[in-house]
């Protein structure tokens, strides 16, 4: 007797997923769209349920390399749930691979607000940049569409995702970081480095401290090595008050230039911050060791031993 095929929408759903795992990707999707008619007949549809299923079968789209019905499931799942990082990311690639690398890189830098730490947007971001900086030149920001801001509200929905795979992702990143500093940059990197980093510099002046610190983390994709830039970024974050994170610039700045004046200056008022008075002070300390008249440093330690005191 033959088994009975499935009929209702988790069991369509179950089986499109393991049609999915074993490589028969027509099958599944033609499975999820079933189970998309199932839920659509059983009366008014819970959006999330029927989001995942577009996102699902846009994935076998994208394996059987139709991307432009990928591009479809995904932009009807995110009207459905906006914001959601798989359709997000699916779609992104099936740009990329149309060669609509202004759209694409549109999606990965969505992703990356939503959730900092995934190398696939990472790196999304980085073959955009590229792709865009070989076709456009350097004025290739001017043509990009508006890239949306996503609402915190969105972005805690998905702080909410499993440990498990937010951990994973956490190490992977940190594995791609190392990676990235290993690399040598080639005249190439080190020019688009150069003008990433200048662009962060206009959005300082602007005062607009979170852009410029995003640029200046694209600059250091193509040249870690630029000890100005790891500053730069350390003055944003202290302006954004993520200090820590400022002490990690500063610290890198200070491993490619150990009398850099600024890395100890700004370490210094995170340091501060942080209520890290000891360090704070040996910071200052080495500053004024390097340049003895410098007023804002002194001004610092100050208010530094005044705090020691306390």
């Amino acid at each position: 007797m033959a088994p009975k095929p499935p009929g209702s929408v988790l069991e369509l759903r179950a089986a499109g997923n393991e049609s999915f795992r074993s490589g028969q990707y027509a099958e599944a999707a033609e499975l999820y769209g079933r189970a998309l008619d199932a839920l659509q007949e059983a009366g008014p549809a819970n959006p999330e349920e029927e989001s995942v299923l577009y996102s699902n079968r846009a994935a076998c789209h994208l394996k059987d390399g139709n991307c432009t019905h990928c591009i479809k499931d995904c932009s009807v799942a995110l009207s459905l749930v906006p914001f959601g990082i798989k359709p997000l990311l699916r779609r992104a690639a099936a740009y990329e691979a149309l060669e609509k690398y202004q759209l694409a890189y549109v999606d990965y830098k969505t992703v990356l607000q939503i959730d900092c730490t995934l190398p696939a947007a990472h790196d999304g971001v980085n073959r955009m940049t590229k792709a865009l900086m070989d076709t456009d030149g350097l004025e290739w920001r001017l043509k990009l569409p508006p890239i949306p801001s996503v609402p915190v509200a969105a972005q805690k929905r998905w702080e909410a995702a499993p440990g498990g795979d937010h951990e994973k992702a956490a190490k992977s990143k940190l594995k791609e970081a190392d990676t990235l500093k290993n690399k040598v940059p080639t005249v190439g990197d080190k020019e688009r480095a150069r003008a990433l980093k200048e662009e962060g510099n206009e959005l300082v002046k602007k005062g607009k401290h979170k852009e410029a610190a995003e640029k200046y983390s694209e600059s250091l994709m193509f040249n870690s090595m630029e000890s100005a830039t790891y500053t730069n970024r350390a003055l944003c974050y202290l302006s954004l008050k993520k200090y820590k994170e400022a002490v990690k610039d500063c610290t890198e700045a200070l491993k490619l230039d150990s009398k850099n004046v600024k890395a100890f200056y700004r370490r210094a008022q995170a340091f501060k911050e942080l209520k890290d008075y000891q360090s704070s002070l040996e910071d200052v300390n080495s500053l004024l060791s390097i340049e003895p008249e410098n007023s804002a440093a002194a001004k610092l330690r100050q208010e530094v031993n005044r705090s020691l005191k306390i």
